[in-house]
């Protein structure tokens, strides 16, 4: 004990500052991601498209919350050609890194100093405008580089991207600014992840049908560019939206982004999220639980508290509707989800202890808890889901 509370400035005999700073990863709650389920569904996934067909890794959003430089390398190794990331940042880490393959910044950069970034980093800038273009050249010209781009098409999206009529002259402009390189094509599909009927089908092909429509009217010579169209749902949905390259986001964390489209190709989810009990209770009838008391035992209870909250990613939404898994059981979570804990009914596991590890999204046992089953009770997304969780919660790989 006296070691336990040595003077201010003095250590426990044996030990050195970093073990004694140093808390255990799994002390409380985190995640853990296993980058062979992100190779496999890789490889999966090239094995559905044709061999001229390349796969882009979307690892935007440190990589859906899995940790982008994981994915970024598992990827690569199962097959995918090239990188997408949403900020001029995540390029720049994957630099870092020592990724040497295509990236792409999927969102608009508009300052020289980002774009002069995106030159010496050499990432390509997606371009929705000739006002960008011409900073592009601009900073190209000043170096002496060559400076390699793609263009964004605005299908329906109605988002990025520059006007359907404008493409094929900013095409040939873009084609007389000697120091760019005009590597890509691409639009992005807007209710793909929808139904395979009605509406969702309709402006699916309706995109596609303008995007032919841009090609059809660009000279021969412009041709040696990447048209590329699906994400994750458009891969899935239809063979006849891969064109040169498939943008693959959900898919490649082992998800589908609807639930016609599961089964299309063997999928592997790529993260679990799991947490300790830090304390067991045993409570009678009628007692309130957690904040405003949403919960109130109806017989005799034995309450698991778990150390991982909202401010981890387990929404407040979710209070009272989610389960978790120990032991391969299922065990209902009761009263409000608070800021840093929430609670179990333990009450038909009996060996459950403190100490013991719970699963709160991914498979134990027989059992398995998606995120497709959490955005359902919250009104979310899968896609939502997985980047909620908070960097407090140390990323441990498998």
């Amino acid at each position: 004990m006296r070691d336990l509370i040595a003077p201010h400035g003095d250590l426990p005999r044996g030990k050195n500052p970093e073990q004694i700073a140093k808390a255990d990863p799994r002390q409380r709650a985190w995640v853990e991601v296993n980058p062979a389920a992100v190779e496999a569904n890789c490889r999966s996934l090239r094995r559905h498209l044709c061999e001229s067909c390349a796969l882009m890794a979307v690892v935007k959003a440190d990589g859906y919350g899995h940790g982008a430089l994981t994915v970024a390398r598992a990827a690569l190794q199962g097959g995918a050609k090239s990188l997408g990331v949403a900020t001029l940042q995540e390029g720049i880490e994957l630099r870092q890194a020592g990724h040497n393959a295509p990236v792409l910044v999927l969102g608009n950069l508009t300052h020289s100093e980002d774009l002069k970034a995106c030159l010496h980093w050499q990432l390509m800038p997606t371009l929705s405008s000739m006002r960008e273009a011409l900073l592009c050249q601009n900073l190209a010209d000043g170096s002496g580089r060559q400076f390699r781009i793609q263009l964004k098409i605005d299908t329906g999206m109605t988002r990025l991207g520059c006007e359907l009529k404008e493409a094929p002259m900013l095409v040939e402009a873009i084609g007389h600014l000697n120091q760019l390189e005009l590597k890509g094509i691409y639009s992005h599909l807007a209710l793909a992840d929808g139904d395979l009927q009605g509406k969702a089908a309709m402006v699916t092909d309706q995109q596609q049908q303008h995007f032919e429509t841009v090609l059809r009217t660009l000279p021969e010579q412009h041709n040696g560019f990447t048209r590329h169209l699906a994400n994750s749902a458009g891969t899935l949905r239809d063979r006849g939206l891969h064109y040169d390259m498939v943008r693959v986001g959900l898919a490649l964390y082992g998800h589908s982004p609807n639930l016609q489209l599961q089964g299309k190709v063997d999928l592997q989810p790529a993260l679990s999220v799991k947490a300790r009990v830090t304390l067991i209770r045993d409570v009678p009838a009628g007692v309130g639980v957690s904040y405003g008391h949403r919960f109130t035992t109806r017989r005799p209870s034995r309450l698991a508290v778990v150390g991982i909250g909202y401010a981890d990613g387990v929404s407040r939404s979710l209070s009272g509707q989610i389960s978790a898994i120990a032991d391969g059981q299922l065990l209902p979570q009761v009263g409000a989800i608070t800021m840093d804990q929430l609670v179990l009914d333990a009450t038909n596991h009996p060996d459950l202890e403190v100490g013991s590890i719970v699963t709160l999204l991914g498979k134990d046992g027989d059992a398995c808890i998606t995120p497709q089953q959490w955005s359902d009770l919250s009104g979310s997304i899968p896609w939502e889901v997985l980047c909620s969780f908070k960097h407090r919660l140390p990323r441990l790989v498998i």
